[in-house]
Order: C-alpha cells, then structure tokens, then sequence
C-alpha cells in the first residue's frame, strides 16, 4: 500500500476502517470486551473499536447486591453504538444480559419450564422481576394462592416462576409464582392423599372458618369439618368451639381421591349419646330439659348434650290451638316434658309438653260433675250454639236446642252476644274429646234435674195429665205436670183443634186443664198437647157409642160419652 507523505483525516479514517473491518457489523450485537480500568462509579471497556466505552458498575451486579468486578475481566456487552457524539462506543451489560436472557427465555417457554428470578420492584397492579437480565411483569393476583397483604419477604430473594406470555418485540414478559405453588401443591396433595385412609385419626391447623364449617389443614391439604360433624350437641356456629391457628384432633370421614376432598369429623371420636336411648328415655318417662330452637312446626328441646327431642306444636298445650310456638315457650326456657316416641335408628324422640300438665277437660270434670252449674263468659256465637269460657281455660258449647224453652234455636241464639256473662249446667264432659256440653234452658223453673230419673219414668207417650199454666207466650204455653212434676211445653198448634182455639192468649197463668204427653225433647223433657188429647178423645167415644153408619151424629156420640164420664166422676 503506497504511503503519503501528510496523510489526511480522511486517509487515517479509511487506514482504520482498513484495520478494524466493517465497523457498522458490531452495532446491535453482543460481543465480549476487556475491562481496561474502572473509574468511579464507571467501568472502561475495550470490544476492539476505535474507541473504548464506559458502562455504569451497576449494570454488572445482582438486584440488591454490589458488583464484583476488576481489570482484566472479561464481559458480555452489547453495542448500541459504534460512537457516539463523544467518539466512545456505546456499549451496555444490561442489554447484553437482557439479549442474552431473552434467548434462554424463550427456549424454557417452548418447553413450559419454570425459571428462577427475583422479585425487585413494585409496579402498578403488580411487581417486577428479574430474570437474569429480563425484565418481567407479575400480576398481584400471581403472586400466591391466597392474597399476600406484604410481599417484602419474598423480595430480592431468588425463587421460581411460570412464564405465562412471552413477546420479544414488545419486550413484554408475564410470569406467575402461583402456578408454581399450585403445581407443587398438587403434587404434595397427591403424596399426602395416598397415604390417609378413611377412619384415620390424624392432627390439622385450623386454616379457615365459615358458617358451615372449618377448613383444617393437614399438612399441605385441606380437609373440611362440617359443623354437623363438630359434636353431637347443637352446635350454632363453628366458632363456638374453633379459632383459626388452633391445632385440632380429627377423623377422616370421606375421601375422594378424584376432587381430592376430605371431610373430617370431630364427633366420631366421642361417644354416641344415642346409643342406648331407648333404654334411657322410655315412653311416659317425665324429664325436664332446655329449650334450643323454636320452628313453626314445634320446639326442639335438648334432654342431655346431643340428644334433642322435638315438641310438635300440636302437642305444647291443651288449650292453645293453632298458636305459633313462640308464644308458648322461649328459647333457652326449662320445660318439663313427657317422652311420647322414641326413634333410636332415625335419632328422633317425641316429646308432649302438654302431656306433663293436668289435663283440664279431665280437672273441669272432677270439679263440676254433670248437673253442677258453672258460669262463664260467651266466647264466641256460632251458627249451631255458644262457646262459653269456663275454668282452667276450657269452653264449653252450649247447643242452640238447649239455650231457651218454647222458640226456636235461631231465636234463641240472637238473645246472647259475645262477652255476655251466662250460666248453664253441665250436660256431659268427654276428656278424650276434649268436649263439654252446657245447657242454659236446664236453669228455667220448673225443668227436670240434669242426671235425674228422666221424665219419661213417671210421665209415658200417651199419657193424659192434668197441667197448669206457668208462662204465657206467643208461641204456646209453659206448662207443669201436677204440683211438683216435670215442666214442658204445648206448641201453640197443639192448644185445641180449631184455629179460634189456637190463641194462646185465651189462657191464664196457674189455669188447670188436662193435656196428652205426646213426647219428650233432647233435653228429656216432656211435650203436651190438647189437640192430641182432643183427637183421642173422639176416637174413643166412636170406638164406644156408635159407629160411622149407625145414624148417631157425632155431637150424640160426643154428648153420650160426657155424660158417661160425668157419672163416672
């Protein structure tokens, strides 16, 4: 190559192009230099360029750590530029490393492996971490399985990752921590799960707590306790007998090595307080127990630390029908009951709160026997009678036959309102019915006893008697058989056979005259008649002094049959 004697700019520049190659080839490479010197915070690096280039220290060490480095090493960079404007290369270590990175990354990513990096910095939604040059993003909700509120102890710590997307040309990196712990805890979970068995007794870490139960721990699997299966006594909610971080005793119920489901059980470890019930609590047996829950069908009441017995609502009081349960006892009350039924193979006892208390149909019977007057106040005014309130909470039904002699019951009924103050007496009580029937009529003057011989002993169908007048009504007379005798009534129909005979107003009261008994009513008590009496005195006198074709008029035969009983008179 021929020489010049003053050699230009220019000639040095191509003297050196000629010397170094194609210089342009280095920028947007990586490629190794030597460390020639170290100045403050900066090192000196030699890629054989026309120049050196300075790259910050810290570029060459870890995420929280000081570098190590001296002259004479040899390191990767990568040059973004031949010279800059200062004529020094532009070389950096990050970049390198980054490139460097990215090319490991993306091999581990095809092969969905785990790689290791540190978490460095905080981003928004999430963290930063370094993977060995990378930078790449983790979501906070990768960061563990459950929520982490402090992430400081697992930062600038070096720990494993999932690569969940990768894009070189946007430089975007995701990676996930939580797919790493699920994946090992998986794997745990399998060990562990094949190694238990159902009925094992084993220890676990109370993890969580919720209505229905308690997650327990058992290391590295988590078992759920069912709050039916924390004891045999009623247990309100689960942490009336866990907290969280309590170690707790337990027995393998079920497993399901498919969903890796564990149900766990605390009760199976105690006796079983039904074993035996039977025996324990026999029928009719009297017991006081503590009322634990009120429904609408009834009340359940806990006889003894895991056995309940239920009070149906028909069976909590003699009197009280169709009341809410509330309203007869409270939670918490103590009651005393009697054992109806018991269901040991179903763990079901019936019990009868009422049962334990008089009955008061029974009482009211004892106290008022039949024929006894009571007095009481009208209930309520049906269709068909009154309900009277009487003692020891019972009604008693009063029918409307028997609230007034001499008109109808519908009239009878109109005469009594709700609340009126009335007395009657007992017709008949049937506990087992839980009935008492009540008569007012039986107190107007003159009416047969209630319990007594009926009327019917002395006074028969057919018979004539002599009666005088009590009352005069509208609707007949009120009559009473001989001086001393049962007490009835004549329809004002029956006072004689003609209309003009049918008034009772022609009558008076302690007037005498003869009637038939033609019957007696439900009450017992007799009926009369002088139309009837009428009818079988002509049918006689017929029968006597003449017949239909003897030529005799009705007024001959009628007037031979009066004198002949004035003569027997």
């Amino acid at each position: 190559m021929a020489t010049t004697a003053n050699p230009t700019r220019d000639d040095f520049a191509k003297m050196l192009d000629q010397t170094l190659g194609d210089t342009d080839s280095f920028e947007g490479r990586v490629v190794i230099g030597t460390v020639t010197g170290i100045e403050n915070d900066l090192a000196v690096i030699d890629v054989g360029l026309k120049s050196e280039g300075r790259v910050p220290l810290r570029e060459f060490a870890a995420p929280g750590q000081k570098a190590e480095l001296k002259v004479g090493d040899e390191v990767e960079v990568y040059v973004d530029r031949v010279e800059n404007a200062n004529g020094e290369a532009m070389l950096s270590r990050d970049r390198a490393r980054r490139e460097a990175a990215w090319d490991t990354l993306e091999a581990e990513y095809a092969k969905n492996s785990r790689v290791e990096g540190v978490i460095f910095g905080r981003v928004k939604g999430g963290f930063t971490v370094d993977l060995d040059g990378a930078v790449a993003f983790l979501p906070g909700s990768q960061v563990d399985i459950r929520p982490v509120r402090d992430v400081t102890p697992l930062m600038d710590m070096p720990q494993p990752f999932q690569i969940l997307k990768m894009d070189r040309k946007r430089g975007n990196i995701v990676v996930s921590r939580r797919a790493v712990l699920e994946e090992t805890r998986a794997e745990q979970r399998q060990g562990l799960i094949q190694s238990l068995h159902e009925g094992q007794v084993i220890e676990g870490v109370v993890k969580n707590i919720t209505d229905y139960g308690a997650f327990v721990d058992l290391g590295g699997i988590d078992g759920l306790l069912h709050v039916t299966d924390l004891s045999y006594k009623r247990v309100g909610h689960p942490t009336e007998m866990l907290n969280i971080g309590d170690t707790a005793t337990v027995q393998i119920i079920r497993i399901n090595r498919e969903t890796q489901r564990i149900s766990l059980g605390m009760k199976q470890l105690e006796s079983d307080p039904w074993e035996g019930a039977s025996a324990k609590y026999p029928v009719g047996m009297k017991l006081n127990g503590r009322v634990t829950n009120i429904t609408e069908y009834g009340a359940f009441v806990e006889l003894e630390p895991g056995i309940e017995g239920l009070v149906h609502v028909s069976e909590m009081s003699w009197t009280k029908k169709n009341v809410h349960p509330g309203k007869i006892v409270s939670t918490s009350q103590e009651v005393e009951v009697v054992v109806l039924e018991v269901d040991e193979d179903k763990r079901r006892i019936s019990l009868g709160l009422k049962q334990a208390q008089a009955n008061p149909w029974e009482k009211f019977a004892e106290e008022h026997p039949v024929g006894s007057t009571v007095e009481g106040e009208v209930k309520n005014a049906t269709e068909f009678g009154l309900f009277v309130g009487l003692d020891n909470d019972v009604d008693g039904m009063v029918h409307m036959s028997d609230i007034a002699w001499g008109i109808s019951g519908e009239d009878a009924l109109n005469l009594h309102r709700k609340g009126e103050q009335v007395k009657a007496v007992v017709l008949a009580v049937e506990p087992d019915k839980e009935r008492i029937s009540l008569g007012m009529k039986q107190l107007e003057r003159g009416a047969p006893t209630v319990g007594a011989p009926a009327s019917g002993d002395k006074l028969n169908k057919g018979n004539v008697v002599t009666v005088s007048v009590l009352e005069v009504r509208d609707a007949g007379l009120e009559v009473q058989a001989g001086e001393d005798g049962a007490t009835g009534f004549i329809k004002r129909s029956d006072l004689g056979r003609d209309r003009d005979e049918q008034r009772p107003d022609r009558f008076q009261v302690g007037q005498k005259f003869d009637a038939m008994v033609t019957g007696f009513d439900r009450s017992k008590k007799p009926t009369f008649s002088i139309k009837a009496l009428q009818i079988a005195e002509e049918k006689s006198a017929v029968a006597q002094y003449g017949s239909s074709d003897s030529g005799a008029s009705l007024g001959d035969i009628l007037g031979e049959a009066l004198k002949a009983r004035d003569g027997e008179k």
